[in-house]
């Protein structure tokens, strides 16, 4: 609450010398933080009444004074070297001296970064867009280099692995998915069905309906769109649940206690992440291919005899085991990069939000860039 009337006082006297004219400010009493502001306007109006050429401020009488009272006398010093006019103080005690020497002049001196941020050009921008990317991408690199030894520790040591809880995420990311990866899955088969049939059936090529379907399932939808679909579901709460930890200082507590943040925290969830993608996997393609059989039997004139057997004609085990192990490094990528954004984060509870939207934005670049280098590979290997 602000004091009814000023504890401090202001007392000028004028000294003529050879440099001009010089004033001496004598301040006395209390400099304290309520009366900081009507001290600061007083000094200023005082300069502009006054404009001398040299200012001493006599701190002799001064009983109290603390940081903010500080803060003004250093921006009286500021205001005064920004007018010409030359500033000192004098008899200062060694408490003031201290609490004086809190402040940084420097800092002061620094111009606010948001007028940086306005008047940064094109290439300032891209400059610093660069240089983020290349910081987080240093971050990533080191989280999955200690991911990959956790996880050699975990399979060279299988008892130290915390198996309660990987089939507790394999329940939330595996078992709780499964409606809407069959869903998505059966929707994609019949649109997919129903719309190459439009082309095909001009030709009289109804039959490859099910060869087109069962191969863009198995190789590249059923995969991509299950670990999309894992990546919003579960790759953001573990963002989330990482997150709210380091908020709340418990990964903290778990260091104090002597466990290994990324062994106690991610290898369980990657490891259920890595089990439970891949049959996902298998799972949206089925019901795809489902959705496929619905539409070339209620709208093409199949039967489902023939429409199963061209499926299987069109796939083969080589197919089946490369969406097996692009599924899997989508898994250990989906899981790796929501346990690393938990950890960075810092702050509160907006903290944990950006971290969560980072997580599903960073895994779903990685899976579009990591299937485009999965279907060059692949190509020329198959080839």
């Amino acid at each position: 609450m602000k004091k009814a009337g000023k504890t401090w006082s202001i007392e000028a006297a004028t000294v003529e010398g050879g440099a001009g004219r010089e004033v001496v400010l004598s301040l006395s009493g209390q400099v304290p933080l309520d009366d900081m502001e009507a001290l600061a306007a007083d000094i200023r109006a005082f300069l502009d009444a006054r404009n001398p050429a040299g200012l001493t401020v006599d701190l002799g009488g001064v009983t109290y004074l603390d940081s903010a009272g500080a803060l003004a006398l250093v921006q009286l010093e500021s205001d005064a070297q920004a007018r010409s006019i030359s500033c000192r103080f004098a008899n200062v005690s060694e408490d003031a001296q201290k609490i004086m020497g809190l402040i940084d002049r420097k800092a002061l001196a620094t111009p606010p970064l948001i007028s940086d941020r306005e008047s940064a050009g094109v290439l300032d921008q891209i400059g610093e867009a660069a240089m983020r990317f290349s910081e987080d991408l240093v971050q990533v690199l080191t989280f999955l280099g200690d991911l990959l030894f956790a996880l050699a520790h975990s399979f060279l040591h299988p008892r130290s692995v915390r198996w309660g809880d990987v089939f507790f995420y394999m329940k939330r990311a595996g078992a709780d998915g499964l409606p809407i990866v069959g869903l998505i899955g059966l929707l994609m088969g019949l649109i997919i069905a129903f719309m190459s049939s439009l082309q095909l059936k001009q030709f009289g090529a109804n039959i490859y309906v099910a060869s087109l379907l069962a191969i863009s399932m198995v190789k590249e939808l059923g995969p991509i769109m299950t670990a999309i679909l894992v990546a919003g579901r579960s790759g953001s709460a573990f963002a989330a649940e990482i997150g709210t930890m380091m908020v709340n200082e418990e990964v903290d507590a778990l260091v104090t206690m002597g466990f290994e943040p990324v062994r106690f925290l991610a290898v369980p969830k990657v490891l259920a992440a890595l089990i439970v993608v891949p049959l996902l996997t298998i799972y949206a393609d089925l019901f795809g291919i489902l959705g496929g059989l619905i539409v070339g039997v209620v709208g093409l004139d199949l039967t489902a005899y023939t429409y199963i057997q061209e499926s299987r004609k069109a796939i083969d085990l080589f197919n089946i085991l490369t969406s097996l192990f692009k599924s899997a490094v989508f898994a250990v990528l989906i899981a790796g990069i929501g346990c690393q954004r938990g950890f960075m984060v810092r702050g509160g509870a907006q903290a944990v939000g950006a971290a969560t939207t980072s997580a599903v934005v960073a895994a779903i670049f990685l899976i579009i860039v990591t299937d485009s280098a999965f279907a060059l590979v692949l190509h020329y290997v198959r080839g």
